[in-house]
């Protein structure tokens, strides 16, 4: 009876030993794929100059043999649908980490997918494109929605006429002169990184360059180069209100996007050796946390009344700008800051064909409070990256939401800051900040 007792027992033993070693093997066939989701990534940017953000991972994973003189839609096509299968076959193999890698990587070739067919000319509509990038669709408002936020807007600005002009009028009391532009961002920054450092250890090398650039879709860009350094782009083609110094400057450095990169980089692909985290392809799921969390983290590095103070008594002197109507101008960017979503009904209305870019630049003049260089801006972004749009408002509002429910307490600050740090350190996929 004992015998048989201890050959019971030993059986499941060798069978829990024989499902490691296969989960291994296959764990094993994981980081091959992986190689191979990367080579294939580097591929279409060798056609696509939008594809890769960013890369600092092996040499050896480049492409070998130059680029055709036509762009090989299907065969990559084929090779994203093969690695897709491939994955998928594994999958129920893998450790449950290797799941969660195999899981993000079929999600990223998702966009892989889409990518590929806009860049070949093979168009969706605005909500179906954003659903297979970015891996979700934004909500839709109604006009009303947005007239309503006019309306609340129209009770607290001060003299006649339309909102748009009242409030032009009072935003332009605080542009930064172009001379005074570097010395307003670098005080930013470091205001932000000495609010990031509170709460988290940057790696001891990590470093920035700041450069000032013109004829850019965009405002502000970061480009990280891997081994924890950044670039960081500032667009001066438009007018720099004060607030957009803090906002870009921390968006894209502390705790944004630098902060982000960092955190991949070190704990995922140095750390762990996740190959496939070096690769940062713009148009994916990967864009709708990068994004959404830089917006967000503005809010942890100047949280409620701490960024009016700090524009009234830093940056405003450095800016030899007046202080008078500060308050009031927060107040009013508070309300507009609802408004974001209106510049999402602008991408749909171009990218379906049911606005022409008069009538998008009125839409947003109208209803984002922009002026007309920056809406023309806001329609040059459009024409180029399309869905990205929702990344920003949309991504912002999950990131926050998420956060705050792990936080639990809406007062704590730590707690905050450290489901934070976990989600810029995890491969999460937009789905997993959506909170029941």
């Amino acid at each position: 009876m004992r015998k048989i007792t201890s050959l019971a027992l030993f059986i499941p033993l060798i069978f829990m030993i024989s499902c490691s070693e296969k989960n291994k093997t296959r764990d094993g066939e994981l980081n091959n794929l992986a190689e191979e989701y990367v080579r294939l990534g580097l591929t279409i940017g060798q056609y696509d100059p939008d594809f890769v953000d960013a890369y600092y991972g092996p040499d050896s994973l480049n492409p070998k043999t130059e680029k055709l003189a036509i762009f090989p839609k299907d065969s990559l096509l084929n090779s994203v649908a093969g690695l897709k299968s491939k994955l998928k076959e594994i999958s129920s193999e893998l450790s449950d980490t290797g799941k969660i890698r195999a899981g993000w990587m079929s999600h990223q070739l998702t966009a892989f997918d889409r990518r590929i067919r806009i860049f070949s000319g093979e168009f969706k509509s605005f909500d179906e494109e954003s659903k297979d990038l970015f891996g979700i669709s934004a909500p839709v408002y109604p006009e009303s929605h947005y007239a309503a936020l006019l309306d609340s807007l129209n009770k607290i600005l001060p003299g006649n006429g339309n909102v748009q002009s009242r409030f032009q009028k009072l935003a332009n009391q605080f542009i930064i002169p172009k001379d005074k532009l570097d010395i307003v961002f670098r005080a930013t920054i470091a205001e932000a990184r000495k609010k990031t450092k509170e709460h988290y250890e940057l790696p001891a090398e990590e470093s920035f360059s700041i450069e000032y650039v013109n004829n850019k879709p965009w405002s502000g860009y970061n480009w990280y180069k891997g081994q924890y350094m950044s670039i960081i782009q500032i667009n001066t083609d438009t007018q720099i209100f004060l607030e957009r110094a803090i906002d870009v400057g921390s968006h894209e450095s502390y705790p944004g996007h630098h902060v982000y990169n960092m955190l991949l980089e070190k704990n995922l692909y140095r750390d762990k050796g996740w190959v496939e985290i070096s690769l940062y392809p713009l148009f994916s799921a990967q864009s709708f946390i990068a994004e959404g969390s830089a917006n967000y983290g503005v809010e942890l590095a100047f949280p409620g009344e701490n960024k009016i103070k700090f524009a009234e008594e830093k940056l405003l002197p450095l800016a030899s700008l007046d202080t008078t109507n500060l308050s009031l101008y927060f107040k009013a960017l508070a309300i507009r800051s609802q408004l974001n979503y209106a510049r999402n009904e602008a991408g749909r209305g171009l990218v379906n064909g049911k606005m022409d870019e008069k009538q998008a630049l009125d839409w947003m003049i109208k209803y984002c409070l922009y002026n007309e260089e920056t809406a023309l801006k806001s329609i040059s972004f459009i024409r180029k990256y399309r869905s990205y749009i929702i990344n920003y408002n949309y991504g912002m509002d999950l990131v926050k939401q998420y956060v705050e429910a792990k936080a639990g307490d809406g007062n704590d600050a730590r707690k905050q800051w450290e489901v934070f740090g976990h989600l810029l350190s995890n491969p999460l996929l937009p789905g997993e900040l959506l909170i029941k």
